[in-house]
């Protein structure tokens, strides 16, 4: 097959990058650098079945030759950076979907849309089942990429009922490992750097709040099992397995053996951040034969020594 994948420099798009190689595919990695960057993918350059383009693909998207396949990951994916880029979040998500979707057609290539937890907003049910349509806030400050991720999907499901375009739709839920952007802000990368640098991680609340992490060779496995299933509807890919927020600090510091415990402050969570986060996988299971195989533990081992190097690169580490 030769595959476009959107978001291509970013965390996830460079791993599946790395996959779709490994099964033979030719890949063509697009990115406008925004979040991504080009070390993720430093290491494909110079590949014969590998090109790298920088555009935005909110704009018109030109590929030459035929496709059989794109995957459109190109987002914003942290709060931090829905305060910062609020408006580029949702052209991405509407724009940037309208022109992958209208490069999909004009290919006769199957689509697959990187959609997320988010749309269902601070869930009122438990967990999640992929039925739920979610309590969102529109007009709060983490709307600008739930919604777009919702626009995302109506737009995708629109193009498969009108236009007949073969679609799929994953939502993802919390993936962690190497690649991920120091200044992310989300829970793994401050608690491991912190971790890292023997300082107290930083709990924010009481720390009872709930997520599920999964280890994002995980997440590739399901994103890959979907793209060549049948099945249409939006799927559930994530780990079931919740931790508190508390327990997931415990756990980071005994991995890394950081002596420095544990500090609580005053809630600072931008608003409508969800309470609870967990997946309902019932689908995954029964459509894909999928379900995740790396334990929390063993996926941080494999992610903290990526941390390590990169803050050393920044001096911000010794070599002891």
């Amino acid at each position: 097959m030769r595959v476009l994948i959107t978001g291509g420099a970013g965390f996830l798009g460079s791993h599946l990058c790395d996959r779709f190689l490994a099964e033979g595919h030719e890949v063509i990695a697009m990115d406008n650098l925004l979040t991504g960057n080009t070390d993720n993918i430093a290491h494909l350059l110079g590949h014969e079945r590998f090109t790298f383009i920088k555009h935005d693909v909110t704009n018109y998207i030109f590929i030459e030759g035929p496709l059989d396949a794109v995957l459109h990951f190109a987002s914003p994916a942290s709060p931090i950076d829905y305060l910062e880029l609020p408006i580029q979040t949702l052209k991405v998500g509407a724009l940037g979907t309208h022109k992958a979707l209208g490069l999909a057609k004009a290919k006769g290539a199957r689509f697959l849309l990187a959609s997320t937890s988010e749309v269902y907003g601070d869930p009122l049910i438990h967990p999640q089942p992929e039925s739920y349509w979610g309590n969102v806030n529109p007009v709060g400050p983490r709307g600008v990429y739930d919604e777009a991720k919702r626009f995302a999907e109506a737009m995708t499901m629109a193009y498969h009922r009108y236009h007949g375009l073969d679609t799929r739709i994953v939502r993802i839920f919390n993936t962690y490992g190497p690649r991920m952007r120091l200044a992310d802000g989300r829970v793994v990368p401050n608690f491991i750097q912190q971790a890292l640098r023997r300082e107290p991680l930083t709990v924010y609340g009481d720390g009872k709040q709930t997520r599920s992490f999964q280890y994002v060779s995980d997440l590739v496995e399901g994103i890959y099992r979907l793209l060549f299933s049948d099945e249409v509807e939006p799927v559930n890919i994530g780990n079931p397995r919740e931790f508190t927020i508390i327990e997931f600090a415990e756990l980071v510091n005994a991995i890394t053996e950081n002596p420095a415990g544990i500090i609580f402050k005053p809630d600072l969570r931008i608003t409508d951040d969800p309470q609870t986060r967990q997946p309902d996988i019932s689908k995954a299971r029964k459509v894909l034969g999928w379900e995740p195989k790396v334990r929390l533990d063993e996926g941080l081992r494999l992610t903290i020594p990526w941390f390590r190097e990169q803050l050393r690169k920044l001096g911000q580490l010794s070599d002891e």
